[in-house]
């Protein structure tokens, strides 16, 4: 039963580690079989209606030349804008949105970096957000006319930036862009008017056109960087591989955003009002992912209009920001089955934060609270462990006294440990109890943007990044040398030193090895998670030495 026990423990201490990506990361949602695209839909109008499809393949007023491309190209100017959160640059080729730098966030820890870019493509028709109306999103963006030349959005305000183009003769579409000040929503009302002499059938698209937000931040890229959408009240994150083995993916439903995502930031589109919409999803060769909500195809009469309604959010993935936008925008950060408790851990971090301006001594603190929270059931399992040990004597002689009778040894087990008030399995509660919350803690931790760059202490200047202390020369494999990672390690040995064993050598041998097992595991974990698993270490290493001290061998 011991030997059992030993490995019941080595088993749940490695399935914390190795078995994370099973339990914690979600698999990604079955997609449903691609349908036919809303602009290949019947494209006659009803009986008696003349109407006038665009075609986006034939008709020069909706694909311009070669020539003329390079002309729209080269005369397009770009208009800045500026508010509290961020610096933007919008084209007039294409209306899309060029540049978008986060003023609250870096794109490194070093203190002279630039503010955080969320714009990494450079070609006009491969930017967010170009719109278009017809039959499908054309070859060569539209070219945008505006006499505003930039944007400045005074505190506690909003303006409304107007550009406007005409894609064939007597077809207008007018883009109205409203930025406000301390806000990263940007709403987005598209106006399409008929002044040709014949009705027009056709569809509103709206792209939004994405590469990864980083080439160099490792930590960004470690849970998910792709689209992702919010389709029928459930989350699916769409990975690039599946995309380039697949093709392109088409999902219909009701839709309430459409998003391209890494750990920490986004750029979305919120079709408003919210409803049944479709939802292209194509890769091009640079990873390059481009998400177009198409429309319902409806009919323009002569003199007619229709507009088109969009929230955007290009910001951070921040609980708090997001739940405050509303839309369910809220639900792109997972926590999976954790939720409950992460949450609330979230929480708790940042109201310390609040008051301790430190996100590592919040952490210290949060690690306390949990310790102090199971300690009452830790207490019982590290005693009744200590116990055990004691008892060891009595137990090896009722082996030899009932070496030949397995249900009669059995029985007198199971008295002795009445007696001794003991539950065998007393020592693997707390491991059992703890598990649910170490992966909380985990999805906070390397999850939440809060982390990403918040020093600690010393050389800890990045609690989203893993643990190095450089020493003025690369070490192989390693960079710098992981100090908290190998104190991790340490207080773990010492910690399975303390820790009562039932003197089976094998169980000892294997229990002491795992300390070697979680150092190299953690080497490369977010030194945030480093840090509660070391506290909490310290913290056992204290409990157990006074359960050591109470308890007479």
């Amino acid at each position: 039963m011991e030997t059992k026990r030993a490995f019941t423990a080595v088993i749940l201490s490695l399935f914390i580690l190795l078995g994370y990506q099973y339990f914690f990361m979600p698999a990604p949602q079955q997609l449903p079989p691609a349908v036919a695209p809303q602009n290949e839909q019947a494209k006659t109008a009803p009986e008696g209606t003349s109407t006038t499809a665009i075609p986006v393949t034939t008709s020069s007023a909706v694909v311009p030349s070669e020539a003329q491309s390079q002309q729209n190209q080269l005369s397009g100017k770009d208009i800045a804008i500026e508010t509290n959160r961020y610096l933007a640059v919008i084209s007039e080729n294409g209306g899309v949105i060029k540049s978008f730098k986060l003023k609250d966030y870096r794109e490194t820890s070093a203190k002279d970096s630039p503010p955080k870019e969320l714009i990494f493509t450079q070609s006009p028709n491969k930017m967010p957000f170009s719109f278009a109306w017809g039959n499908g999103i054309p070859a060569q963006p539209q070219q945008y006319k505006t006499n505003q030349s930039e944007l400045s959005i005074p505190s506690g305000s909003k303006d409304t930036l107007t550009m406007t183009a005409e894609p064939m003769p007597g077809l207008s579409v007018t883009r109205n862009m409203t930025f406000t000040d301390n806000s990263y929503q940007i709403d987005l009302e598209v106006q399409v008017s008929n002044n040709t002499d014949q009705a027009l059938q056709g569809a509103p698209f709206l792209e939004n056109s994405n590469k990864p937000f980083s080439t160099t931040d490792k930590s960004a890229q470690r849970l998910f960087t792709g689209p992702a959408i919010y389709l029928d009240k459930v989350l699916q994150e769409i990975k690039i591989d599946t995309l380039k083995k697949e093709g392109q993916k088409t999902l219909t439903g009701m839709l309430s955003w459409a998003a391209y995502e890494d750990s920490y930031f986004l750029c979305s589109i919120i079709p408003q009002p919210q409803g049944k919409n479709t939802v292209q999803l194509a890769l091009s060769g640079d990873d390059q992912v481009t998400s177009t909500i198409n429309g319902e195809q409806e009919i323009i009469p002569v003199g007619g209009k229709k507009s088109y309604h969009y929230t955007l959010f290009i910001g951070p993935k921040k609980l708090s920001i997001l739940q405050a936008t509303g839309f369910d925008l809220d639900k792109i950060i997972n926590f999976g089955w954790f939720d409950v408790i992460a949450k609330p851990t979230l929480f708790l971090l940042n109201f310390l934060y609040k008051y301790l301006h430190n996100y590592g001594i919040a952490i210290i603190l949060v690690t306390v609270f949990f310790k102090l929270l199971f300690w009452p059931i830790s207490h019982k399992g590290m005693k009744s462990m200590k116990t055990m040990q004691k008892i060891q004597p009595k137990m090896a002689k009722l082996r030899e006294k009932y070496a030949d009778d397995k249900e009669r040894l059995n029985q007198e087990m199971m008295n002795l440990y009445k007696t001794y008030k003991i539950n065998p399995l007393g020592g693997c509660l707390p491991m059992v109890l703890q598990i649910p919350v170490f992966f909380a803690l985990y999805k906070v931790l390397l999850q939440t943007i809060e982390l990403r760059h918040a020093p600690f202490m010393l050389w800890m200047t990045d609690l989203s990044a893993p643990d190095r202390l450089f020493i003025g020369f690369d070490i192989p494999g390693l960079g710098g040398i992981p100090v908290l990672t190998l104190l991790m390690g340490a207080t773990m040995f010492l910690q399975q030193k303390m820790t009562p064993t039932t003197g089976d050598p094998t169980q000892a041998k294997v229990m002491m090895f795992l300390p070697v097992i979680f150092t190299f595991m953690f080497l490369n974990f977010a030194s945030g998670l480093v840090l509660y698993w070391f506290v909490n270490n310290l913290l056992s290493i204290g409990q157990q030495y006074f359960i050591n001290r109470s308890i007479e061998p």
